[in-house]
Protein backbone atom coordinates (compact mmCIF):
# COMPACT_ATOMS: atom_id res chain seq x y z
CA UNK A 1 0.00 0.00 0.00
CA UNK A 2 0.97 3.62 -1.09
CA UNK A 3 2.14 6.11 1.52
CA UNK A 4 0.34 9.71 0.29
CA UNK A 5 2.97 12.30 -0.41
CA UNK A 6 4.70 14.32 2.34
CA UNK A 7 2.39 17.47 2.98
CA UNK A 8 -0.59 16.39 1.54
CA UNK A 9 -3.76 17.33 3.59
CA UNK A 10 -6.04 15.32 6.09
CA UNK A 11 -9.54 14.81 4.97
CA UNK A 12 -11.83 17.57 5.83
CA UNK A 13 -12.75 16.42 9.57
CA UNK A 14 -10.25 13.66 10.00
CA UNK A 15 -9.13 13.20 13.78
CA UNK A 16 -11.47 15.73 15.06
CA UNK A 17 -15.38 15.66 15.69
CA UNK A 18 -14.89 12.01 15.99
CA UNK A 19 -16.20 10.77 19.65
CA UNK A 20 -14.81 7.51 20.16
CA UNK A 21 -17.95 6.10 22.72
CA UNK A 22 -19.72 6.61 19.40
CA UNK A 23 -18.04 4.54 17.18
CA UNK A 24 -19.13 1.42 18.56
CA UNK A 25 -21.90 0.41 16.00
CA UNK A 26 -24.51 -0.31 19.34
CA UNK A 27 -23.85 2.85 20.65
CA UNK A 28 -24.17 4.91 17.47
CA UNK A 29 -27.47 3.05 16.51
CA UNK A 30 -29.23 3.56 19.88
CA UNK A 31 -28.26 7.11 19.56
CA UNK A 32 -29.55 7.45 16.51
CA UNK A 33 -32.64 5.77 17.48
CA UNK A 34 -33.45 8.09 20.20
CA UNK A 35 -32.70 11.13 18.22
CA UNK A 36 -35.78 10.14 16.02
CA UNK A 37 -37.86 9.67 19.11
CA UNK A 38 -38.68 11.25 22.11
CA UNK A 39 -37.71 8.29 24.61
CA UNK A 40 -37.68 4.52 23.95
CA UNK A 41 -38.25 1.81 26.35
CA UNK A 42 -35.47 -0.81 26.92
CA UNK A 43 -37.81 -3.73 25.43
CA UNK A 44 -38.42 -1.90 22.30
CA UNK A 45 -34.18 -0.78 22.02
CA UNK A 46 -33.60 -4.08 22.14
CA UNK A 47 -36.32 -5.28 19.25
CA UNK A 48 -35.01 -2.55 17.06
CA UNK A 49 -31.04 -3.28 17.73
CA UNK A 50 -31.40 -6.99 18.01
CA UNK A 51 -29.06 -6.73 21.10
CA UNK A 52 -29.09 -9.59 23.58
CA UNK A 53 -30.26 -7.84 28.00
CA UNK A 54 -26.81 -7.61 28.57
CA UNK A 55 -25.11 -5.99 25.68
CA UNK A 56 -28.00 -3.86 25.61
CA UNK A 57 -27.76 -2.45 29.27
CA UNK A 58 -23.72 -2.28 28.90
CA UNK A 59 -23.41 -0.26 25.91
CA UNK A 60 -26.78 1.88 27.56
CA UNK A 61 -24.53 2.24 31.07
CA UNK A 62 -21.32 3.66 28.90
CA UNK A 63 -23.80 6.15 27.21
CA UNK A 64 -25.38 7.56 30.55
CA UNK A 65 -22.34 7.59 32.46
CA UNK A 66 -21.18 9.82 29.71
CA UNK A 67 -24.13 12.01 30.67
CA UNK A 68 -25.31 11.52 26.47
CA UNK A 69 -28.57 9.18 27.72
CA UNK A 70 -30.98 9.93 30.46
CA UNK A 71 -33.27 6.63 32.01
CA UNK A 72 -36.33 7.23 33.69
CA UNK A 73 -37.52 4.00 35.63
CA UNK A 74 -41.58 3.13 36.50
CA UNK A 75 -43.25 0.87 37.44
CA UNK A 76 -46.52 -0.89 34.96
CA UNK A 77 -48.79 -3.44 36.30
CA UNK A 78 -45.89 -4.16 39.41
CA UNK A 79 -43.14 -4.53 36.31
CA UNK A 80 -40.34 -2.72 36.44
CA UNK A 81 -40.00 -0.45 32.93
CA UNK A 82 -36.99 1.90 32.00
CA UNK A 83 -37.11 4.37 29.29
CA UNK A 84 -34.29 6.25 27.84
CA UNK A 85 -34.17 9.31 26.13
CA UNK A 86 -30.99 11.25 24.56
CA UNK A 87 -30.37 14.19 26.61
CA UNK A 88 -28.68 17.70 24.89
CA UNK A 89 -25.12 16.60 25.67
CA UNK A 90 -25.92 13.75 23.82
CA UNK A 91 -27.52 15.28 20.68
CA UNK A 92 -24.61 17.39 20.52
CA UNK A 93 -22.33 14.72 20.70
CA UNK A 94 -24.05 12.70 17.70
CA UNK A 95 -24.55 15.81 15.32
CA UNK A 96 -20.24 16.53 15.86
CA UNK A 97 -19.96 12.41 15.21
CA UNK A 98 -22.53 12.56 12.37
CA UNK A 99 -20.59 15.92 10.83
CA UNK A 100 -17.37 14.13 10.93
CA UNK A 101 -18.66 10.91 9.42
CA UNK A 102 -20.27 13.14 6.71
CA UNK A 103 -16.51 14.86 5.93
CA UNK A 104 -14.88 11.78 5.72
CA UNK A 105 -17.61 9.99 3.51
CA UNK A 106 -17.30 13.54 1.28
CA UNK A 107 -13.29 12.99 1.09
CA UNK A 108 -13.49 9.78 -0.11
CA UNK A 109 -15.99 10.73 -2.77
CA UNK A 110 -14.14 13.52 -4.16
CA UNK A 111 -16.51 15.87 -3.33
CA UNK A 112 -17.05 18.83 -0.38
CA UNK A 113 -20.28 17.69 2.37
CA UNK A 114 -23.09 19.35 2.42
Amino acid sequence: MREPPEGTPSPPGAGSGFDRLLEHRSRLMISVLLARYDRLSFSRLKELTGETDGNLGANLRKLEDEGYVACTKEFVARRPLSWYALTERGREALRAHVASLEALIAAARGSQPT
